[in-house]
């Protein structure tokens, strides 16, 4: 081994440690070092708030039953009863199996389920254990399955790093990545060797044979992670989470909007909020998955950096709250000449005599016509609706990761995110772009300051996004965006344009709102006022996606990889520059 390892190239992350071959035979991006501590600082607060709903469990199970009078007005319970209830569980293990005593502990969750979400606790029903622990009072170390290992750095740091970690599953259908996750298992030492295992399986075959068996199941594929979702699905614990990346932007996103719909099963569209978008559309899916087992997800946080999309969500069982999936789902109506865009639920409810009936949204929600510009729509969707990030856990999450930020390599990178994020407005889906509706009306832009104030002073809502550093959320409708940029273009004359441009058809209406632009004080958000950074350059060139393992290294990757890299792997033999084909039809004839 000693001899091997100058073939090898030793990369450190956080606590981890891996031996990478010259080759470009297993693949390592480095790119998603953001993504992986990203992934360790929710997987901390997962554990965290796992053992607060545990707790919360034991105390809710713990409570005596209500006394009920009897014929002679006395309690028909006695006053041990709760005392019993707490040994119920210790007793249940020692019966024989004949009487079932698991099916015992699936009432006792199933109620107390019931109770949480009635209570409000959406987040936090029941902890996983509450059913593989067949309702013992100890909570099991945390089961994690990195589908789609590698080299098997993901799976090294979750357990090195996250204490509260018991096993991490490592999977790949690939020989050699198995092999050098074993390899790297072994160089991590005893603690990475008694909680890694990797294993040579089909992802897809080892969840759909292992369903409910993991706390957390995490999918980083190269590209797509439709084919997993349904399997993955499955494979995820009441209550567990499931996280999962997409980095075909370029499908999200509208560039193959077919190819989206036949992936995703929803319809993008090619707007500035594309990138928000595209997480909603994700969201959609796996909820679409989730509801064929009668199991419904709860997303937790949802993020778009660098060249892909992340989302972690919780996943539950019911049939009763898969019911209100399509309240949470809505169409998108784009206005092909404006920024307008306007949504439609999917579903709606009516509630009556205590019973609630689910019903078809009305609709539709838009004319023909666009009442701004006079252009048509454009439809896409269904896109998730409903919040994508828990305020409460990215709180949680930014505090964690401050208090440990030396353990986190990518610091700089995820904390300005978060930062982002815990402002954002949760309950607004999409956003507007501040230039693109000076854009549309050829006006100069008025600054972000301005653009706020005017919106909040006239009674409503705005924030940021982390998706676009120029998008701006908010619950205020088209009308009184457009009343505040026809007031805006007033004091600020524009050029004549054409009388068909939607531009001039905008401003050719007189607002019937009277914009304020006097500087509001929530103008600038706490991060902004503190002057804390939110939107960070790249740490260096050619900082993106790198090349999927066992492609040749040439010549013409210089704009991925940079030309210092490439110039050395081909001088290291990795790679050759193939001979162009026209080269070949220039080649004379044998005679």
């Amino acid at each position: 081994m000693a001899a091997e390892l100058g073939d090898y190239k030793v990369i450190k992350e956080g606590e981890a440690e891996i031996l990478m071959h010259a080759k470009n035979e297993v693949f390592y991006n480095k790119t998603q070092v953001n993504n992986r501590d990203l992934s360790i600082a929710v997987l901390r607060t997962f554990i965290s708030h796992r053992k607060q709903e545990h707790k919360a469990m034991l105390s809710r199970k713990a409570k005596p039953l209500p006394k009920e009078p009897d014929e002679n007005g006395l309690g028909s319970v006695s006053d041990g009863q709760g005392d019993e209830s707490e040994d119920r569980p210790a007793e249940s293990e020692e019966q024989p199996q004949s009487e079932a005593p698991e099916e015992q502990s699936n009432r006792d969750v199933e109620m107390l389920e019931s109770t949480s979400r009635e209570e409000g606790c959406t987040g936090c029903d029941v902890a996983p254990e509450s059913v593989n622990g067949k309702g013992r009072k100890e909570l099991k170390a945390t089961r994690v399955l990195e589908a789609l290992s590698a080299s098997g750095l993901r799976a090294l740091r979750y357990a090195r790093e996250v204490d509260g970690v018991g096993q991490v599953v490592a999977l790949d259908n690939d020989k050699a990545s198995v092999e050098a996750c074993r390899r790297n298992i072994k160089f991590n030492g005893s603690v990475a060797s008694s909680k890694v295992e990797s294993h040579l399986a089909d992802a897809r075959v080892y969840m759909l044979t292992h369903p409910k068996e993991f706390d957390v199941v995490d999918l980083d594929p190269y590209g797509s992670p439709s084919v997993f979702l349904d399997s993955a699905v499955q494979s995820v614990v009441d209550g567990g989470m499931l996280m999962c990346t997409a980095t075909d932007l370029a499908v999200l996103c509208g560039g193959n909007g077919e190819v989206c719909y036949s992936k995703y099963g929803s319809y993008p569209l090619r707007g500035k909020y594309c990138h928000e978008m595209a997480l909603r559309i994700l969201l959609a899916c796996i909820e679409s998955h989730a509801n064929r087992y009668k199991r419904y997800i709860v997303p937790v946080l949802a993020v778009q950096m660098d060249f892909y999309i992340r989302v972690f969500v919780r996943i539950y069982t019911s049939a009763g709250a898969m019911k209100n999936t399509p309240l949470k789902l809505s169409y998108v109506f784009q206005c092909t000449g404006c920024d307008s865009f306007h949504l439609q639920p999917v579903g709606r409810t009516v509630s009556k005599n205590n019973s609630t009936r689910y019903l078809p949204g009305f609709g539709p929600v838009v004319p023909q016509d666009c009442t701004d510009c006079g252009k048509k729509f454009c439809m896409g969707g269904p896109i998730w609706s409903a919040p994508i990030h828990d305020q409460e856990w990215v709180a949680s999450i930014l505090s964690d990761v401050k208090s440990m930020r030396d353990r986190y390599p990518a610091y700089d990178r995820i904390s300005a995110v978060l930062t982002t994020i815990s402002e954002e407005l949760p309950d607004i889906p999409l956003f507007l772009s501040l230039h693109n509706l000076c854009s549309t009306l050829k006006c100069t832009s008025p600054s972000a300051v301005i653009f706020r104030s005017a919106v909040i002073n006239a009674g409503y809502r705005i924030s940021g996004s982390h998706v676009n550093p120029l998008g701006l959320k908010t619950n205020a409708p088209m009308d009184v965006i457009w009343d505040i940029m026809r007031c805006w273009v007033k004091n600020h004359p524009i050029k004549v344009q054409p009388i068909d441009h939607p531009g001039s058809v905008i401003l050719a209406k007189e607002p019937t709102l009277q914009a304020n632009f006097a500087r509001a004080v929530a103008s600038l958000s706490k991060a902004q006022a503190k002057k804390v950074a939110r939107f960070l350059p790249n740490p260096e060139r050619h900082w993106g996606p790198k090349l999927r393992a066992g492609r040749q290294i040439t010549v013409k990757h210089v704009s991925l990889l940079g030309p210092d890299a490439v110039s050395g792997l081909l001088k290291h033999g990795n790679s050759e520059e193939p001979n162009p084909k026209r080269q070949k039809t220039q080649e004379p004839s044998s005679p």
